[in-house]
C-alpha cells in the first residue's frame, strides 16, 4: 500500500476503521474514510485524524460520491451489520447496498481504482452446504426479518460483477464471516458484545435457540489483512474470510465466561425466525490463492476484546 490512495467507505465503523488504521500502517499516501455515522462512530478515527494523509468525511453514499484526485483503491464496508441495526433500518440498509454501491462503482470506474466490495457470509442464508464454499448459492428467505441485508448484498455482489463485465472495473468481493475485536458496540445486537456485555455486569448469557447453532469467530486485525490481500491480489471471484474454527454458540459463552471471569448461568429464548444454524467457511481459496488465513487465537482475541470493553465502561459517559 505503500504510496497509495485509498477510500474507505464506512471507514468510522467497526471494521472499516480498523482497515483506515492498517492502510496507513502499510504507508499508504492518503486514506479517505467516509462515513454518515447512521451506525459509525467517529470516535473510532479519532486516533487516526492527527495521522499525515488521513481524512473524514461525513457523508452518505447514497447521496452521491466525489473525491478530489487520483485513488488507487475504493474499499466499500458502507451498510449497517448487526441485526438490530438493519431491523431498525430496513430501508437504508438496502439504499446503502443498491444505490451505495453503484455510486462506489462508479467512483471506482471514473479513477479506474481497484473496487473492494465487503460483503457477508449471510448471502449464504441459513446453509444446505457446510461448509460453505464460495460456489455455494446459499438458502435466502427474500423477504424475511433477515432479507434487508442478505438480499442487499447479493445485490451488491451482483452489481459488482456486472460492473467488472460490462464497464470493465477491477472488482474484488470477500464475504466475510463472524468477526470480533475493539470498536464493536457494546449494544449492537452481535453475540460478541452481546456475551462479552452480559458477563463484565455479571448477568445471565442470553442464548437463543437451545444454543446448538455453531458460528466462527474471526479476529478483527485477521480479518483486515485479509481484506487487505485481497486488495492487492488479481483474484476474481468471491472469497470467503473468516475463522474455520466452528463453535456453538452455547460454548462461545463459556469461553466469554472463561476470558471475562463473570457471567451467570445460560437464559434460553426463542430462536429469531431465519437465524442460520450453522455458519462456518470454507477458507481454501483465501488459503491457496492470498496466502491468508486466520492467526490469533480466541482466547487472545477475547482478552483484548474484553479489555476494550472494560475501558469504555470505565470512561466518563460521552465521550
Amino acid at each position: 500500500m505503500r504510496g497509495k490512495r485509498a477510500v474507505v467507505l464506512g471507514g468510522a465503523g467497526f471494521v472499516g476503521s480498523h482497515l483506515c488504521e492498517r492502510l496507513l500502517d502499510d504507508g499508504a499516501e492518503s486514506v479517505l474514510a467516509v462515513d454518515n455515522l447512521i451506525t459509525g462512530n467517529e470516535a473510532n478515527v479519532r486516533t487516526l485524524k492527527p495521522r499525515a494523509g488521513f481524512q473524514f468525511v461525513n457523508q452518505d453514499i447514497t447521496e452521491g460520491l466525489e473525491v478530489d484526485g487520483p485513488v488507487d483503491f475504493v474499499l466499500n464496508l458502507a451498510s449497517p451489520a448487526s441485526p438490530i441495526d438493519y431491523a431498525n433500518l430496513p430501508i437504508e440498509t438496502l439504499r446503502v447496498g443498491s444505490i451505495g454501491t453503484e455510486n462506489a462503482l462508479k467512483l471506482a470506474e471514473k479513477k479506474k481504482a481497484v473496487f473492494l466490495m465487503a460483503s457477508t457470509s449471510e448471502v449464504y442464508g441459513d446453509p444446505l452446504v457446510h461448509p460453505q464454499k464460495e460456489d455455494y448459492w446459499g438458502n435466502v428467505n427474500p423477504i424475511g426479518p433477515r432479507s434487508v441485508y442478505d438480499e442487499a448484498k447479493r445485490y451488491s455482489e451482483a452489481i459488482s460483477a456486472a460492473y467488472e463485465r460490462s464497464r470493465g472495473v477491477n472488482v474484488r468481493i470477500v464475504r466475510i464471516f463472524n468477526t470480533y475485536g475493539p470498536r464493536m458496540r457494546l449494544n449492537d445486537g452481535r453475540v460478541v458484545p452481546a456475551f462479552v456485555g452480559q458477563a463484565l455486569k455479571g448477568e445471565d448469557f442470553s442464548v437463543f435457540g437451545d444454543g446448538s447453532q455453531t458460528r466462527s469467530f474471526c479476529y478483527v486485525k485477521d480479518l483486515v489483512d485479509g481484506l487487505v490481500r485481497l486488495a492487492l491480489s488479481d483474484v476474481r471471484g468471491p472469497v470467503n474470510i473468516g475463522n474455520p474454527r466452528e463453535m456453538t454458540i452455547k460454548q462461545f459463552a463459556e469461553a466469554v465466561r472463561e476470558a471475562a471471569g463473570g457471567g451467570r448461568q445460560i437464559v434460553y429464548h426463542p430462536l429469531p425466525k431465519d437465524d442460520p444454524k450453522q455458519r462456518q467457511p470454507d477458507i481454501t481459496r483465501a488459503r491457496t490463492l492470498l496466502g491468508w488465513e486466520p492467526k490469533v487465537k480466541l482466547e487472545d482475541g477475547l482478552r483484548d476484546t474484553i479489555a476494550y470493553f472494560r475501558e469504555v465502561a470505565a470512561r466518563p459517559s460521552g465521550t
